[in-house]
Formats: structure tokens, sequence, C-alpha cells
């Protein structure tokens, strides 16, 4: 999959290439292939960094099982961060594949991430669930989906199995 990517980005810099040096275009249809292609290939470039794996910074899933943290902590250099592998949770049931999420730092949150995963390691699968911040009013799509959530972790409930 990311070779068909990088080839479909050489053949279209090659044919942008090509419109600029043998056509007769004007100069202003020449001005937007180059401005077209460069705003492509920024769009391209982070669809690829999601396909790849890298952590999302789009909102969490309502319901979510966690399975690992890592814990970016505040220093000069850097603000912090808290990476999550979540898999969602749709009618009750587990999605196919793990997600990898970036939030922001706060203390509130790394400390609630802390007790989940050591319960985790105890044995006890944690489950999440995401709201939005109440009080935020306006257009969602607007707003960033990360720091504007509450998170809240608790124990999945035991199974119940039926009587035999």
């Amino acid at each position: 999959m990311t070779l068909a990517v990088v080839l479909a980005f050489v053949v279209l810099a090659a044919l942008a290439v090509l419109a600029l040096l043998a056509s007769r275009w004007p100069l202003w249809l020449r001005a937007l292939l180059v401005v077209g292609v460069t705003g492509f290939y920024f769009y391209a470039d982070e669809a690829v960094h999601n396909m790849w794996g890298w952590p999302s910074s789009d909102a969490l899933p309502e319901r979510f099982v966690l399975l690992a943290t890592v814990i970016e902590e505040p220093s000069a250099r850097t603000p912090g961060a808290l990476f999550v592998w979540l898999q969602a949770l749709e009618n009750g049931k587990p999605t196919r594949a793990p997600r990898a999420y970036q939030l922001p730092y706060t203390k509130d949150l790394h400390s609630l991430l802390n007790e989940g995963m050591k319960k985790a390691r105890q044995g006890v699968t944690q489950m999440g669930t995401s709201e939005p911040k109440p009080g935020k009013k306006g257009l969602s799509w607007l707003r960033p989906g990360s720091d504007e959530q509450v998170l809240k972790i608790r124990d999945m409930p035991v199974p119940q199995l039926p009587e035999k």
C-alpha cells in the first residue's frame, strides 16, 4: 500500500513537471497546477500518516477498551503528551483493530490513565467512555476533538454466562 502511494506521488510530480515544461498553457494555469499539486501533497501526507499508525488527534470513540498508554511528561522542551491505544466498542463488542490516539497532557488525565494501566497489569480489563465537555456550544467540527472530551475509565463488567 505504501509503495503505491509513493509511486502515485512520483507520477503526479512527473506529470506536473511535464505540463510545466512542455505545454503551452497560460502562465496562470501553470501557477494553478503548482499550487494544486503542492496542496495535494500536504493533504496526502496527512492521510499517509494516519494510515501508517501515527497517533491520531481525532476525538476518541464514545466507548472503548484501554489497551496501553505511554505518558510523556512535560519538560522545558516539550509540552508533554499522553499516547493511548484503544479498541473501540460497537454494540458491546470490540472492533477489529486498535487505534493509537494522542491526547494533550494534563495531570488529571495522567493519573486516570496511570490507575487504569495498573489495574490492567493486574488482569482487570479497563473500559472507558468519552463525552464532550459540558458547556461547549457551536459547531463541533470547528473544535479539536481530543482536548474537548471528558474521559472516564472503569473496570470492564464480568460477562454473565448462561446457566447450564
